[in-house]
């Protein structure tokens, strides 16, 4: 009789196995820990109360991340928990000898600093913006700047009413930067306060009212890639009652912990969205060791000073700059201020923003 072995599930490894399918094919993950084969089975299970999963690849080139760690709820893929499993996130050296040789990039006339990959930081106080009444407005991020999947504009709304905005059959996911009013949604309203997430579904269009002197500055996500906003003669009275919960305020009761460092999902399906989340994350003085994704994802920085760094280049992140990651490119964001970093983020296609490889 073959005795059971204890302590299981074992945990292989601290990181998914990034892995590309082919379609009809059978893959047989383990679910034990123990197989000498990660992240597939090896028998190793035999004698246990552990079996391996069957996963059946459903097209092509499919591209999953297979879970090592074993913790995860959603065999067998990564769901993000093995950056819960130790106490301290980890971290690179930015003075090691590979990063001492990685240049400092200045930002270009355009604001723009090029990180190489298609990666870059973008300045919005240099960006040139289309005014519209009280309303300007300008793309960060298009398929003109490189992006597949996700668009952001940012905009300014001075005293008044601004115009009527459309995004057509698209999520958008906004985050307020700045200034209070009031937001109305296909004719319906919400309190604009800063550092607000705000959801507004497809076919619905918005407006923003500044009852004040202050500009309410705004960054607008669009999922799937937009080049311009559409500007209509009237309110549409189309507002999706199904989804009545549009807007999400920073709770820290409602913050998630990944080791030492901390998020909270702002905008995600609970609202109706289909594969775009919105978050915002509290970073450490620290560099977090180079990572990619395999979605694309936008990062505006709220508070703090820091640098993001490629295998390439780094440039230096400040208070309102935006970040553009196309997916699976390797990164690392590096805090400077010794009081932390505060950035917002937009995932997009994708539902959880702790998944990393």
């Amino acid at each position: 009789m073959i005795e059971k072995k204890a302590q299981l599930p074992h945990i292989a490894g601290y990181k998914p196995c990034y892995r590309k399918l082919e379609a009809g094919k059978s893959y047989l993950w383990c679910s034990c820990g123990l197989s000498k084969t990660q992240p597939f089975c090896d028998k190793s299970h035999l004698g246990t109360d552990m079996k391996p999963v069957r996963y059946l690849a459903k097209q092509d080139g499919e591209e999953v991340l297979f879970c090592t760690c074993k913790q995860t709820s959603d065999s067998p893929f990564c769901d993000g928990t093995h950056n819960k499993l130790r106490d301290v996130y980890e971290n690179d050296d930015p003075n090691n000898q590979i990063n001492r040789n990685i240049p400092l990039i200045d930002h270009d006339e355009n604001g723009k600093a090029m990180l190489g990959g298609g990666c870059y930081v973008s300045r919005v106080e240099q960006l040139i913006l289309q005014e519209h009444t009280n309303l300007k407005i300008g793309a960060v991020i298009s398929s003109q700047t490189g992006a597949r999947y996700q668009s952001l504009f940012y905009a300014e709304i001075c005293q008044g009413e601004s115009p009527i905005i459309s995004f057509g059959n698209r999520d958008l996911v906004i985050i307020s930067t700045q200034g209070k009013g009031t937001i109305t949604i296909s004719g319906r309203d919400f309190p604009l306060e800063i550092q607000t997430g705000i959801y507004i579904r497809p076919q619905e269009a918005v407006s923003i009212t500044n009852p004040g002197s202050t500009p309410i500055t705004l960054y607008i996500s669009v999922c799937p890639v937009a080049e311009r906003p559409e500007f209509l003669p009237q309110m549409p009275v189309n507002f999706d009652d199904a989804y009545a919960d549009r807007i999400a305020v920073i709770d820290t009761a409602k913050r998630q912990q990944t080791a030492n460092r901390f998020f909270q999902i702002l905008v995600n399906k609970r609202m109706g969205t289909q594969s775009v989340t919105q978050f915002i994350g509290e970073i450490l003085f620290s560099k977090a060791f180079p990572h990619r994704h395999l979605y694309e994802e936008s990062l505006v920085i709220l508070s703090g000073d820091g640098y993001i760094w490629t295998e390439t280049y780094k440039a230096k992140v400040s208070p309102g700059d935006v970040i553009f990651l196309p997916r699976k490119l390797i990164h690392s964001l590096q805090c400077t201020a010794p009081d932390g970093m505060l950035v917002v983020g937009v995932i997009y296609p994708g539902d959880n923003p702790s998944i990393d490889y």
